[in-house]
């Protein structure tokens, strides 16, 4: 049997996502099998800061790249909202996971009903945030890093009256009953990418062990959100947003755009056929920049 080395993040749910792409592979190939080798990120490491103060996301891929490039691992699995928007031409992505539940939820304390606003809501992210102004205006927001479980046990020890998290995240975790509210996508819209998973490669290789995993319809809203977001030049620092539902062959693509000369933000959508995702979210951005 030939044994494929998927590289993977080292935290929980990194590890989690990537055994569902050694599964899938492990259950429906008889000449191959597959492990894990897992590696902790720049990312990971400098938690003492936001990411657009150390270098953005691209601190998250820069070690499995490497070990990928250098034949270390034959495929890496990420987080596609975790991804840059720019990567390697010779990494390229090769496979799109189904999408898990793409919203943003709030967490509260263990054991607390209401949202207590005498304590800020915990985020990094400027998107959330942006857009949580307007569900909470008397609130304070306090920044918090670190994996899934650390940011619960801050939260829990009191030092957040709540924290906004990605309910995909939270549900591969088995963490769904932590779940305080839902917000709508219209309420808040996710990171582009958010709840797929991007399966990475090397160029001019080929991966039968792969065929079916990727889900089209995932692939046409990442790619039509990603190029929303890249031509936004929205990276790490910039609260951009963008989600992307594909019914039949057509895909309506949501999108946000923060405007900072004024602080302004403004939000859209266009429909169009899936072929086309990528000039949609092209020209989605074109729109909302010209608003």
């Amino acid at each position: 049997m030939k044994k494929v080395i998927i590289g993977s993040r080292e935290s929980r749910l990194a590890v989690i996502q990537s055994r569902l792409v050694r599964d899938f592979i492990c259950e429906n190939n008889n000449e191959f099998t597959a492990e894990l080798l897992t590696m902790k990120t720049t990312g990971d490491k400098i938690l003492d800061r936001t990411l657009d103060k150390i270098g953005g996301k691209g601190l998250f891929v820069k070690e499995l790249d490497k070990a990928l490039l250098a034949g270390q691992t034959d495929i890496s699995v990420h987080s596609l909202k975790d991804m840059p928007m720019e990567i390697p031409e010779e990494l390229p992505v090769i496979a799109y996971s189904k999408r898990e539940d793409p919203r943003d939820v709030l967490v509260l304390p263990k054991g607390v009903k209401e949202l207590d606003l005498s304590k800020p809501i915990g985020s990094s992210s400027l998107r959330r945030i942006l857009q949580l102004k307007k569900l909470y205006p008397d609130a304070e927001f306090k920044s918090i890093r670190g994996n899934v479980e650390s940011r619960l046990n801050k939260l829990d020890s009191g030092e957040y009256s709540a924290i906004v998290l990605a309910a995909a995240g939270l549900k591969r975790l088995g963490l769904e009953e932590r779940i305080s509210r839902y917000f709508t996508i219209e309420e808040m819209i996710p990171a582009a990418g958010q709840g797929i998973l991007a399966v990475q490669g090397r160029q001019g290789e080929t991966y039968p062990y792969l065929e079916g995993f990727q889900e089209k319809e995932a692939m046409y809203a990442a790619v039509a959100e990603r190029a929303f977001v890249r031509e936004l030049n929205g990276g790490c620092s910039s609260p951009v947003a963008a989600h992307g539902v594909v019914v039949d062959e057509e895909i309506c693509l949501q999108g946000l755009y923060y405007k900072e000369e004024t602080g302004e933000y403004f939000t859209g959508n266009i429909q169009g056929d899936c072929c086309e995702a990528e000039a949609l979210g092209i020209e989605l951005a074109h729109r909302l920049r010209e608003n």
